[in-house]
């Protein structure tokens, strides 16, 4: 199983890792569209205001820049430590054991604007670049990822669960994915989208599959473990019983 999840915008400062080796990255067949973001996203950190403008970043975030100036000397950290904020919250990797952390290395990767794709225990520096971002002198992100990026999650051959937001997603789509949708409950029976809480949800979810020692390889199965889990989970129905869209119902 292969659980793809969304970057954060924020990150965790320093690390104790060397510097960037894209050639050291999950899925070398991205290094070339690697070479080519990151020199680009180095290269225009030498333009503070060109930077703001295409990053869409303040004066109060000039030291975002700066992290982008040192792409290729700064510290790293594994993937799954350096993003931060509600998700990764929620998935908490640091308080897991060592099992569960081999379990999560293997399942656990992060869809992401400048490699494409990391796994959970890559190396890499701090950064800022967005799915939406422009960069100046290369074609749209998407127009660079989806060619070579698609094919690589389409020949992973493990059940993937897509929980990537929606322009991450658009970046190179998961053939056959599963999808998750959060919707809340109200006390008068109709639902609504889950919009604040949804990343905590989707944290959470994502623990439960980096952790369990169930591998779950249809979409019929991974309900089959939610349910046991304790989670309200609805299978689309208009999508038939192999359909990938799943519902979690909080």
């Amino acid at each position: 199983m292969l659980v793809l999840l969304p970057p954060s915008e924020t990150k965790h400062p320093g690390g104790t890792g060397p510097a960037l080796d894209l050639d050291a990255l999950t899925a070398p067949e991205l290094t070339p569209v690697r070479e080519r973001v990151a020199d680009a996203l180095a290269g225009l950190a030498g333009d503070v205001p060109a930077a703001r403008a295409a990053l869409g970043l303040s004066p109060a975030q000039d030291d975002e820049i700066a992290r982008n100036a040192a792409l290729r000397t700064s510290a790293t950290l594994p993937a799954i430590e350096r993003y931060t904020g509600v998700l990764y919250d929620a998935l908490d990797v640091r308080s897991l054991t060592r099992a569960q952390r081999r379990r999560a290395a293997r399942r656990l990767a992060v869809g992401s604007a400048l490699f494409g794709l990391v796994r959970a225990e890559d190396p890499i520096p701090a950064y800022r670049l967005s799915a939406g971002s422009s960069l100046p002198g290369l074609p749209s992100l998407r127009t660079l990822w989806k060619p070579v990026l698609t094919p690589v999650l389409e020949a992973d051959g493990d059940l993937v669960v897509d929980l990537r937001s929606g322009a991450y997603a658009e970046l190179a789509p998961a053939p056959g994915a599963v999808t998750v949708q959060v919707l809340s409950e109200r006390s008068d029976g109709t639902r609504a989208v889950v919009s604040h809480f949804n990343k905590a949800h989707k944290g959470r979810l994502a623990r439960l599959l980096a952790t369990t020692t169930g591998e779950p390889d249809t979409v019929v199965r991974l309900r089959g473990l939610l349910r046991r889990a304790g989670l309200h989970v609805e299978h689309d129905s208009a999508d038939g019983p192999q359909g990938t869209r799943l519902t979690l119902v909080v």
